[in-house]
């Protein structure tokens, strides 16, 4: 069954792009409807950067590029999340574009001849089954002309040509597929070849007439011919059609988008058991950690422990400040694929930067709510009324979400897993050595102490002490070391509690906009 909902045709005039010293010399060409065409030529060339400006992922430096309003475009990446079965990552896929699905999907899967892997997990699929499944997302849609970034790639010759038949069968129902290739055996079921050669468009025609016109006998030996002096040949007249305005797309409401994508989130947090066993076992290890370095009492009124006691609520606030950013790290930049695709697709990166606050904040109040319950039930807290615990509880948890939003915003600044790792050390120091536990902020040097006011972990850390009364715990309580150490603590547990959480809601608020602003920026404006 066709795909395509109307006939349309991309038309380039004179478009070239220019970046650093990479040049893709102005391209004049057509691609009609119901077409196969394959851009080939050495790595390089500019295939990828041709592919991106036919289908309006990239604006051209000059010239003009017009394109049917719904493109399909499926890069390089795999664009499916590999933890959700694959009818599920279509089901969300089609929700979000505001399709009626299961019809939808099963219409999809039986096309791209994936109807008995439905229930498979992606990450099981072989890899021209997880193509075809980046492609069914695109699908979804119904575009009006697919591009895909050398999907056989990686794939052996006999999944590469399986593949090739399904995109020869989309183009047989009256469909356009455009894609790039380095197999030369991808030619031949293809209607049009587009031939690239140091960034020049050096033959655009079908391909029996290409191996006249390079005047071999293959087209592996075509390639031969590029690098060096190929033959002449001038682009055919094109009559240029102006621009068509677009018409409305029908787009899911930010809330609608938000829901959708945090029960994503959710799911594929379910079903990682093994991510989901460490987030939740961190908490524990950090206790035991607790119970092994301090000893039960140090909130004592009668006989405290000073300097244990501003150690406990420091790791405590560091505890909550460290779930946070490591929750926040892993998150975004192993998507930027996906976000890319979903941002064509009409999605906005507001409602996406939410639902991963929504997905992970209530495991973070959980992790937060354990790790204080097995301090107090071992002696390791102050002996506080409901509403003392409450506050506590209250501050940790707002730690965690300044650091998810500060992980957050460093995940979207990334560009993969690796380097968000790298971030981790680069963050977490700061707000060891500037919050004001081991050295107190009165006593800082000038540029350590106005450091001080950007840590939002120095903020948790106050207010924790403030709510654990230390100033009265120091001064009135049995241990000398008391007064002395507040005296050089001076004022830093005397701010209001609500000083300190509007500071720490400040700084969620400050870096979760920032995120946004990255992510619209990585991402581009959406279709």
């Amino acid at each position: 069954m066709p795909v395509t909902k109307t006939l349309a045709r991309v038309q380039a005039l004179a478009a070239s792009w220019t970046a650093g010293d990479f040049t893709l010399e102005p391209v004049t060409a057509e691609i009609g409807t119901g077409r196969l065409v394959a851009i080939i030529g050495p790595s390089g060339a500019g295939k990828t950067t041709l592919l991106e400006l036919l289908a309006g992922v990239r604006t051209p430096s000059k010239g003009q590029v017009t394109n049917p309003p719904e493109v399909g475009f499926v890069p390089q990446d795999d664009i499916v999340h590999t933890h959700l079965p694959l009818r599920r990552t279509l089901s969300y896929a089609a929700r979000l574009r505001g399709e009626h699905e299961p019809a939808t999907v099963a219409e999809i899967l039986e096309t791209l001849g994936l109807t008995q892997r439905a229930a498979a997990t992606v990450g099981t699929l072989s890899g021209g089954e997880r193509k075809r499944a980046s492609i069914a997302v695109e699908l979804l849609a119904r575009p009006d002309i697919l591009f895909l970034d050398e999907p056989t790639s990686g794939l052996d010759p006999a999944t590469g040509r399986d593949l090739l038949r399904h995109l020869r069968s989309l183009v047989d129902g009256g469909n356009t597929v455009v894609l790039t290739t380095h197999t030369p055996g991808d030619i031949a079921l293809c209607d049009e070849v587009f031939v690239l050669d140091g960034g020049r468009l050096v033959y655009a025609g079908t391909p029996s007439r290409m191996l006249e016109h390079f005047g071999v006998a293959t087209a592996e030996e075509v390639y031969d011919r590029l690098g060096g002096d190929p033959p002449e040949w001038s682009p055919a007249a094109v009559v240029f059609e102006p621009p068509q305005p677009v018409p409305q797309r029908h787009r899911v409401s930010a809330l609608r988008q938000w829901w959708l994508l945090t029960a994503r989130s959710v799911e594929l947090l379910a079903r990682n058991r093994v991510t989901l066993a460490i987030l939740m076992g961190s908490p524990v290890v950090i206790a035991l950690m607790f119970l092994m370095l301090f000893r039960p009492g140090a909130f004592e009124q009668t006989n405290p422990v000073p300097n244990t006691t501003v150690m406990i609520l420091f790791w405590i606030a560091f505890g909550g400040f460290f779930f946070g950013l490591t929750y926040g790290l892993s998150q975004i930049c192993d998507e930027f694929a996906i976000l890319r695709r979903e941002s064509r697709a009409g999605l906005r990166v507001a409602p996406y930067l939410l639902s991963k606050v929504a997905a992970l904040l209530p495991l973070l109040c959980l992790v937060d709510a354990l790790l204080l319950a097995l301090l107090s039930v071992t002696d390791r807290l102050p002996a506080l009324d409901l509403a003392g615990d409450a506050r506590l509880f209250g501050t940790v948890v707002l730690a965690s979400l300044c650091a998810l939003t500060l992980g957050l915003l460093c995940s979207s600044s990334v560009n993969n897993p690796s380097q968000a790792a790298l971030t981790l050390p680069m963050l977490c120091f700061p707000q060891v050595l500037f919050v004001g536990a081991f050295l107190p902020v009165p006593v800082m040097a000038d540029v350590g102490r106005y450091l001080s006011y950007a840590m939002s972990n120095r903020w948790a850390f106050e207010a924790l002490g403030h709510t654990a009364g230390l100033p009265e715990l120091w001064r009135d309580g049995g241990s000398q070391l008391g007064p002395p150490l507040l005296a050089s603590y001076g004022d830093t547990f005397d701010h209001p509690l609500w000083v300190d959480w509007s500071l720490l809601a400040g700084f969620a608020v400050l870096f979760a906009a920032g995120a946004v602003l990255v992510l619209r920026r990585k991402a581009g404006p959406a279709r």
